[in-house]
């Protein structure tokens, strides 16, 4: 369910029109008399905002809102007050009369982006707390233009996450250009990222636009930026610094609007302390950090990630289908370290569904190794529907636990709504 706000002197007619079973409308709460603090903490429980620019103060309600979550604008017919919300950060502009099929495709093309399917946020899946807090902060961090640094280890989705900030981004229409860092040698650093012009060396033949610029009003994603050389480092310093390239053979400074994400499996801050990676780098890098977290610490995660590669990779068998995983095999998946974090479940996933000849997924379809670290007997466990039930059941006991049996605290320990976590109680049958 996408979750949408609606600031307008008309918002409850509005909200009382355009319910959906794929969406939910809700007015501003104008109880009134909260701190700033306490009504942008109220703003995280929506995906996206529609603000009447005929109401007063919208451009401070604008601007605040943008750092929060995309913007949608909409007024009587005004071209200055279009370009104005456009030049603040609104994301869309819708003029009055709001249409039900104009809103229903505006919210919809949201929806299919962030919402593709029920545990996760664009590509990215898990139920687990740790990334319900990932999913939140991937919101806040593409309504803002400020450079992203998303740390974790190799595997665990870092390039998934830099994606979906820049598709969920007023900048989702323009490039997005990922270069692994790792794999450009110094010889060919500046030719790479900002292009050359014709004669400028043997061979060149034409002129070139680097990578940066042809990310110009987009997003440049620097994948492994802990692997860089020193002289990688001041060059992309500089980019950050001036907001300008020099072609090679160029005679003037290229003004380039791109938005910086940059990712690395390595401790940038300890690693600036010993002076192998420049500490003004990493303070312009590291300006919003997102952390993913390693897959041994959300294992609840398992099952859905395992049914996910399962239906990705299963169209790849021609002579069957293969349609889930057996109890057994998922109690070995649940088992097992995963020093490879994701990518190595999606690698196990696709390996059995090369190898079985079962339309369930069997212990002996996985990896030998696999087998070795688990008993030979394995206990019987319950069918994934009853597996998955029980770790949310087990999950919503612990945060009512931790919090003292506050269902609202509890409901945002585990990143719901208390509406959802109050229908949840009563369908576990979880008394207080």
């Amino acid at each position: 369910m996408l979750n949408v706000l609606v600031i307008s002197n008309d918002a409850d007619r509005i909200c009382a029109s355009y319910r959906s079973g794929g969406f939910m409308l809700s007015p501003e709460d104008k109880s009134g008399g909260a701190p700033q603090d306490a009504e942008r903490q109220a703003f995280e429980k929506y995906d996206i905002a529609f603000l009447d620019l005929d109401v007063s103060g919208w451009q401070d309600k604008l601007n605040e809102l943008r750092q929060q979550m995309p913007v949608v604008a909409f007024s009587a017919p005004d071209i200055k007050k279009a370009v104005e919300a456009m030049r603040i950060g609104a994301g869309d502009y819708m003029e009055k009369p709001l249409t039900v099929n104009a809103l229903t495709e505006v919210i919809g093309r949201h929806k299919k982006k962030i919402l593709n399917h029920k545990y996760g946020f664009d590509e990215i899946t898990g139920m687990s707390a740790p990334m319900q807090e990932v999913f939140g902060l991937i919101k806040r961090a593409a309504a803002s233009e400020s450079n992203v640094l998303i740390t974790g280890e190799s595997g665990t989705g870092k390039e998934l996450l830099a994606r979906a900030i820049h598709r969920w981004s007023p900048r989702s229409e323009r490039a997005f250009m990922s270069i692994n860092c790792s794999a450009i040698p110094d010889t060919l650093l500046e030719s790479e990222l900002f292009g050359f012009e014709k004669g400028a060396f043997t061979g060149a033949n034409y002129t070139k636009k680097g990578l940066i610029e042809l990310a110009h009003g987009g997003t440049v994603f620097f994948d492994e930026i802990g692997d860089v050389s020193p002289m990688f480092q001041i060059k992309v310093l500089r980019v950050l610094q001036e907001g300008e390239i020099m072609r090679v053979g160029g005679m003037r400074q290229i003004k380039v609007d791109t938005r910086v994400i940059a990712a690395t499996n390595k401790d940038l801050r300890f690693a600036s302390n010993r002076g192998l990676f420049r500490e003004d780098l990493f303070y312009r890098l590291n300006v919003i950090n997102i952390h993913l977290p390693p897959l041994r610490e959300r294992m609840n995660d398992v099952p859905l990630l395992a049914m996910h590669f399962v239906r990705k990779h299963s169209p790849k068998r021609k002579d069957m289908v293969v349609k889930g995983i057996a109890p057994d095999t998922m109690k070995v998946l649940m088992g097992h370290t995963y020093p490879g974090n994701v990518r190595e479940l999606e690698n196990i996933i696709e390996r059995a569904i090369s190898f079985t000849n079962s339309p369930e997924l069997l212990p002996a379809d996985l990896p030998p190794s696999m087998l070795d670290t688990v008993p030979k007997e394995i206990a019987a466990t319950p069918k994934l529907k009853d597996a998955v039930t029980a770790l949310e059941r087990d999950t919503i006991i612990a945060a009512l636990k931790e919090s003292g049996g506050n269902i609202s605290r509890a409901a945002v320990t585990l990143g719901v709504y208390r509406q959802h976590l109050q229908r949840k109680l009563r369908s576990l049958k979880i008394s207080i």
